[in-house]
């Protein structure tokens, strides 16, 4: 099979769609399949991606508050010469942005079957930034986007559910994976948790993710809050940057911040944690969530996206429902005062999270898309008769 694949954002971009992306095409290129790639073209050194047959750049701009991630602009031209040039069987569009829309164009034109990807929720977003009022409108807009692709796949059946009840059509479920090696309790360091200023007797608290609006900072900023008055020899960590962390920064002075760490250092930093707060409800699924659970750590979430999916309340993990600060705040400071209870859900969390393999994640995608060019070509021949 030949794959396109169309996406507004790549490695060595640090957010969920281009860690999806990346874990996907390498387990891809394993197979016998032969994969394309259309972006934007990368600010700065120019750079083409590992293992691609054939790879199309296009002109972007930067996304305001987002200076690291880039939309494509449309390039039907360019994309209809690409794909003639070089047809794939079937093109999978993960970003609904410009290029996203420009490639169903140009796939609809030469009757090529379209998988889409459901990787950010943009109407949450659209609450978080003070723009609530355009949410109606941006659910439409997406929903004429996937309703024209042979199928949508979403990390979670929650989203699932969701959106099949919003209007979209051909919905199916695709998961994320985790590498059980990558991210383990093999990578505890006491050295770094000296550096810390812990033992093996204070809990350290970790959050990872980007710190901006749509993360819940206010929930996350309160919840550490709480959580060092209760137990002030405690120590938590922040992992991550954004336009969020000067204002955390004051509030919790006494809260270790490392900006963005590289990979292995970031494995390192969640297996030397012993509690992971997530107050996020932004994330169709939130990577690191999962990354936390195999990592050994008792992650405490909201019953939403990879929470929902992946935490039984109070077996591998606190999950809370939507909306309740309270709880959520309260449950974090039960559980650094229980070392035996965070022990025993971070032992479970990473059973549970080692169900979710790569391998495993890949070959629901590529059923997906053998099921859309199957469909593409029975109609083909359906229309020649």
């Amino acid at each position: 099979m030949r794959i396109c694949l169309v996406s507004e954002t790549w490695s060595p971009d640090i957010n969920g769609v281009a860690h999806t992306l990346h874990q996907l095409s390498r387990e891809l290129l394993q197979r016998d399949t032969t994969l394309q790639l259309v972006r934007p073209a990368p600010a700065g050194e120019a750079h083409r991606a590992e293992g691609m047959s054939a790879e199309l750049q296009v002109r972007g701009f930067s996304m305001p508050g987002y200076r690291d991630v880039r939309l494509g602009l449309p390039a039907d031209r360019r994309l209809k010469q690409f794909w003639q040039a070089e047809r794939p069987d079937v093109i999978y569009v993960a970003t609904e942005g410009p290029l996203g829309w420009s490639a169903l164009r140009i796939a609809e034109a030469l009757a090529i079957p379209v998988v889409s990807g459901w990787h950010t929720n943009f109407d949450h977003y659209c609450r978080d930034y003070g723009i609530g009022w355009l949410e109606p409108l941006v659910i439409r807009r997406l929903r004429h986007f996937h309703n024209r692709c042979s199928a949508t796949l979403v990390p979670t059946h929650q989203q699932a559910g969701e959106l099949t009840n919003r209007g979209f059509e051909r919905v199916s479920v695709m998961a994320r994976g985790i590498h059980g090696d990558a991210f383990s309790p093999a990578h505890r360091r006491p050295d770094l948790r000296e550096h810390w200023g812990s033992d093996e007797h204070r809990p350290v608290a970790l959050y990872v993710g980007r710190l901006a609006p749509e993360k819940n900072l206010d929930l996350l900023r309160d919840t550490f809050s709480a959580m060092l008055a209760a137990r002030p020899e405690m120590r938590i960590v922040v992992v991550g940057d954004g336009p969020g962390r000067a204002s955390l920064e004051k509030a919790l002075p006494d809260v270790h911040f490392t900006g963005f760490i590289d990979a292995r250092s970031l494995a390192q930093h969640y297996a030397s944690a012993d509690i992971f707060i997530f107050p996020s409800l932004s994330e169709t699924w939130g990577n690191v969530v999962l990354e936390a659970m195999a990592s050994g750590l008792a992650v405490v979430a909201y019953r939403h996206a990879a929470g929902s999916e992946l935490i039984d309340d109070d077996v591998n993990g606190i999950n809370l429902a939507v909306g309740d600060e309270d709880g959520f705040r309260d449950a974090a400071v039960a559980l650094s005062q229980q070392p035996a209870r965070y022990a025993r859900l971070g032992r479970a969390a990473r059973e549970r999270a080692l169900e979710y393999r790569w391998s495993a994640i890949s070959d629901d995608f590529l059923a997906a898309l053998y099921l859309a060019r199957e469909a593409s070509d029975e109609n083909t021949q359906h229309c020649r008769v």
